[in-house]
């Protein structure tokens, strides 16, 4: 063979194998973004840069995290947990798993997602009067997506108490198309708009819609008071990819992350709270709660850069996400 024709064919496999690796090498530069911001306490989110199985890189997502109508209801000691005070004007309702928190005002309470309907009653409802709270005191229920384990406590809410229930328009029309009981639904009431400030008495809420876990996941910031100390608080509205794998899907979601990142940096918001309790051990961090010392550390107020970290975590795996799904596409 002509030398030159050897050394053009070399050169060309040189190119070939460089190719190939580039994009994975993007991928694994992605993933130790995230897991050099997520440390110890946002491990629980890591699962999100697993790389998918050979052939199920462009798969269809893996089922809703809303659950069919046709359902198995588990029993309370699977799901209760007891509610909890975390600051002055901010007390925990929710379950083992999925979150629901409650804000006080001084003209009633503001509701952040509504569990399943199972739950609702007990956890939320009963947790509030086992808090020296008045239920019917509720006057808004923000549900930050259209998933049914935020949103199925709706319904009870707004028809026992009359409280509002507020969502984006893409997720009003998310829930409406779900696989739950046209009757397990709230009526459709308030719509979430982008920087949308909804206050109730002395306490104003900021909502961002940051699509990617749904088509309009809403985000919060809000005030938060220990005390004396007056703190910001904000909330990722959805951070699993339970949803259809493409390409748009985690660029989308990846574009939100860093959106809502650059607003909590520029906020200064210094308490991170989730509506999943294993994304940022929220039980652990209650129990640790119980037994702080007067004056001692306040296990929820974890600071502007520990926010910004659990956004770079979530981001870089989209983006982790991404890059392979496209690779395996090409």
């Amino acid at each position: 063979m002509n030398r030159h024709l050897v050394l053009l064919l070399f050169i060309v496999l040189l190119a070939i194998n460089a190719n190939a690796q580039a994009p994975a090498g993007a991928a694994a530069a992605h993933v130790a973004a995230a897991k050099a911001a997520a440390r110890q306490d946002y491990a629980g989110v890591l699962n999100l840069c697993e790389q998918p199985a050979s052939g199920q890189r462009a798969a269809p997502a893996a089922q809703q995290a809303n659950a069919p109508a046709q359902r198995t209801i588990p029993p309370a000691s699977q799901w209760y947990a007891e509610p909890a005070k975390i600051f002055d004007n901010l007390y925990f309702i929710g379950s083992k798993d999925v979150s629901a928190w409650a804000i006080t005002t001084s003209d009633g309470i503001i509701l952040i997602d509504s569990l399943y309907e199972y739950s609702v009653e007990e956890q939320i409802a009963n947790g509030l009067k086992k808090m020296g709270l008045d239920p019917t005191k509720i006057k808004y229920v923000v549900v930050t997506h259209g998933h049914g384990d935020h949103y199925l406590g709706s319904k009870f809410l707004q028809d026992r108490y009359g409280a509002h229930i507020v969502l984006s328009e893409a997720d009003w029309n998310f829930m409406a198309n779900d696989r739950n009981a046209a009757q397990l639904k709230p009526k459709k009431d308030m719509v979430a708009t982008e920087g949308q400030k909804l206050t109730l008495g002395d306490t104003t809420l900021t909502l961002y819609v940051t699509p990617g876990h749904t088509p309009g996941t809403v985000s919060l910031v809000f005030p938060v008071k220990d005390g004396t100390q007056r703190h910001l608080a904000a909330m990722w509205g959805g951070v699993g990819f339970n949803f259809q794998r493409t390409p748009q899907a985690f660029k989308t979601y990846a574009a939100s992350a860093r959106r809502f990142q650059d607003i909590v940096a520029k906020a200064g918001v210094d308490v991170h709270l989730t509506n999943h309790s294993g994304q940022d051990k929220t039980l652990d961090k209650i129990a640790a709660l119980k037994s702080r010392k007067p004056g001692g550390s306040h296990p929820f107020f974890v600071g502007n850069e520990a926010m910004k970290r659990f956004m770079t975590v979530v981001s870089e795996c989209a983006d982790a996400q991404y890059t392979w799904l496209t690779t395996s596409a090409n």
